[in-house]
């Protein structure tokens, strides 16, 4: 199988319009991105896309061509999943294809892939050799993710009859960018510095697990207000003294592996080499002492079922169950994780419906603030509640690649494709077959029937 190509030649890239649902609009090159590439004699367009954050006509006015189609396209640029029917045949793809976890939803995709020749290159996986990546939305999520998670607070305590500076703000995506955001949430931190939080929301603890990007995104929204950081240590201290703790301040403690598991062996030190080897073959979660303590969680760890979770079920009945109206209001899962680390994250939310509520009883949600549990924003897509500025960072952070995307021989056996390490560590399809670091996935593309 080859590309329908000269091997001297460079190849033709496309930018998709987004199709996978109506509130993507975000794009993997900006017009600028593009216009750079024209010069190095790069043929490049864009589909055109009403959706969009950024108009047809910006990209025309940078000299950037804005066609219907990308029929005759050998690199295709994309943020989501394409549908199966819409995958050309011997064509490179660039997108986060969701498919190392062995995802059902997207082994339709990835068949597709391999019958019609294709390649898939899957932004997720280009990383250095450290396994850091490089190419990512993360900081945008950190930073919606916080914006609606406190936005969301401030909804759920208006129906509780407890009124708060929290109830002026709104969700990401209807700030005109992320400047008008932080703006609004500076306005909050004054009202709580001058004003001071209602008693009944003090202390108001707000726990965060992870220290990577998104993360980082998550406290830069949250460092807004008047904030106090805590070691989970010096939380449990504090505590037993409340009273001690200013109603003017915004407490907030980050969470790493080592305070949220421990190992099943007591006579056993905590390793973090170890734990990413062993999960909870060796380690269980310890977090559920920490829960209690908390006004808002904001979960940003990355997880899979090799791992212990970090909100079980029974941590839910216990807080929750029976009508219990606990400290603990609102859970912003932004990792987004199905029944993954968050129990109580059920179903991932679109930004038209971003909270619902999780009744443990029944283990049941229902869309809004409203019900006997906490409200959870699980929202899967939140960079695209900044379209702007996360397209342009992602841009940026993919541009230096981009002569090597279209240089690059693709005509070659995978042994000598001769593209940056970082970039052919995320070749999960070449040529219609699976790479070997990714040939797992054919147990899932074939699963055997029990």
């Amino acid at each position: 199988k080859g590309l329908p190509m000269e091997t001297t030649t460079t190849l033709k890239i496309g930018v998709r319009a987004e199709d996978k649902n109506p509130w993507e609009r975000r794009t993997p090159l900006m017009p600028e991105a593009l216009a750079a590439l024209q010069t190095k004699g790069v043929d490049v367009t864009v589909q055109t896309s009403g959706q969009r954050a950024i108009a047809d006509a910006e990209f025309e006015a940078a000299g950037v061509p804005v066609r219907g189609d990308l029929k005759d396209r050998q690199l295709v640029m994309g943020i989501k999943e394409i549908p199966p029917e819409k995958i050309a045949p011997e064509t490179v793809y660039c997108l986060f294809a969701h498919v190392i976890k062995g995802q059902s939803y997207n082994m339709p995709m990835l068949s597709r892939l391999m019958a019609v020749g294709a390649t898939l290159i899957d932004y997720e996986r280009i990383a250095d050799s450290q396994n850091r990546r490089l190419v990512f939305f993360g900081r945008h999520a950190g930073l919606a993710g916080m914006i609606n998670t406190l936005w969301a607070l401030g909804l759920r305590l208006s129906h509780e009859g407890l009124a708060s500076p929290f109830k002026a703000l709104r969700q990401a995506r209807h700030y005109g960018d992320l400047v008008q955001a932080k703006q609004a949430l500076e306005a909050v931190g004054a009202a709580i510095a001058d004003q001071g939080l209602p008693k009944q929301l003090h202390p108001l603890v707000v726990g965060i697990t992870g220290y990577g990007n998104v993360a980082r995104g998550a406290e830069e929204v949250l460092d807004l207000l008047p904030v106090k950081t805590f070691t989970p240590a010096q939380l449990v201290a504090a505590a037993s003294s409340p009273e001690s703790l200013s109603p003017g301040t915004v407490y907030k403690v980050v969470f790493k592996e080592a305070d949220i598991v421990a190992p099943n062996d007591p006579l056993q030190r905590f390793d973090l080499t170890d734990y990413y080897a062993n999960g909870h073959q060796k380690y269980h979660s310890v977090f559920t002492h920490y829960l209690s303590l908390l006004t808002l969680l904001v979960n940003c760890n990355y997880w899979d079922d090799r791992y212990p979770r970090l909100v079980t079920r029974e941590d839910c009945l216990r807080l929750w169950g029976r009508g219990r109206n606990h400290k603990l209001k609102v859970i912003g899962d932004l990792a987004c994780d199905v029944d993954g680390a968050v129990a109580c994250t059920r179903k991932a939310a679109c930004p038209d419906r971003p909270l619902y509520c999780y009744e443990p009883t029944g283990d049941q949600v229902s869309d809004g603030v409203v019900g006997d549990g906490p409200v959870v924003m699980a929202v899967e897509i939140l960079p695209t509640e900044l379209p702007y500025e996360s397209s342009r960072h992602f841009s940026r952070a993919l541009s230096p690649y981009l002569m090597d995307l279209v240089t690059t021989d693709y005509h070659v056996p995978f042994d000598d494709l001769a593209l940056p390490e970082e970039i052919k560590r995320a070749v999960i399809v070449y040529r219609g077959e699976l790479t070997p670091h990714y040939r797992y996935l054919d147990a899932h593309l074939h699963p055997k029937e029990v």
